[in-house]
């Protein structure tokens, strides 16, 4: 990962630890998408826990892996609205 923005220069490592929120939006988002799942599949389809289970498991290990980068750019973009230094 780059230290800077190229075009504007803000720092994307801000202090040791900085993405730590990230991982909590990346938690946050796998929870809703499983949650959201477990409903949309209960009720829309009528499938058995078994199913929902083979369905919603392999998702809710891919997709934090796929979504983490842009949970930090999420967290990245949450502190700089609240905090603008650079």
């Amino acid at each position: 990962m780059a230290e800077a923005c190229a075009l504007c220069g803000l720092r994307f490592e801000r202090a040791q630890g900085y993405f730590v929120g990230a991982i909590y939006v990346n938690y946050a988002a796998t929870v809703i998408l499983a949650i959201g799942g477990f409903f949309l599949l209960w009720a829309g389809f009528g499938f058995s826990t078994e199913a929902q289970l083979a369905v919603l498991v392999p998702i809710v290990v891919v997709f934090p892996l796929w979504f983490f980068r842009y949970s930090r750019s999420l967290w990245l973009a949450l502190e700089w609205s609240l905090n603008r230094e650079p």
